[in-house]
């Protein structure tokens, strides 16, 4: 994993004109199939990826925390609400509340997460790629490609099932 991990960027890198064309065609294209090739090429890829072993999501980004995930976190940690957010988050420039540090400070040693069962809904939705309305996302997908080698797969493989 770890030479994935220092290749990924370099691959996106050389990737990310032709994926952004692509996705632009593919707004055009308005397909009622999209969501559930998604669905497919999501699910596929996690058969063969664990997160587990990688955790470059925790590693490098930080989540949005919505007023609720700071609720339902800060009361698991038994902690006031403001104390949580003056610990551990900071606003961002778009006004977004995100943890002040990365890696994450809740991602333990093995890659496991010590709030996962109250993780922030950013975590338990990552990487997007099974959401409806995928196409309303491919902007954030295409920055997922570079820290997602799952990501970076599934859009892949996305362009070969489906060329435009």
């Amino acid at each position: 994993m770890d030479k994935i991990l220092e290749e990924l960027p370099e691959k996106a890198k050389e990737k990310h004109l032709e994926t952004k064309k692509y996705f632009a065609k593919l707004k055009k294209k308005k397909l009622k199939r999209l969501d559930l090739l998604m669905q497919d090429l999501h699910d596929e890829e996690f058969t063969k990826t664990d997160c587990l072993t990688c955790a470059n999501c925790c590693k490098t980004t930080s989540p949005i925390f919505t007023e609720k995930d700071i609720s339902r976190v800060s009361k698991y940690l038994k902690m006031k609400e403001r104390n949580f957010v003056d610990q551990y988050l900071q606003r961002d420039e778009d006004d977004f509340m995100v943890l002040k540090d990365a890696p994450c400070t809740f991602l333990d040693s093995d890659n496991t997460c010590f709030i996962y069962d109250v993780r922030p809904k950013a975590c338990s939705e990552y990487p997007h790629t099974n959401r409806k309305k995928f196409i309303q996302i491919t902007n954030l997908t295409l920055k997922n490609t570079e820290v997602c080698p799952a990501v970076f797969n599934i859009v892949e493989e996305l362009k070969r099932k489906l060329p435009l």
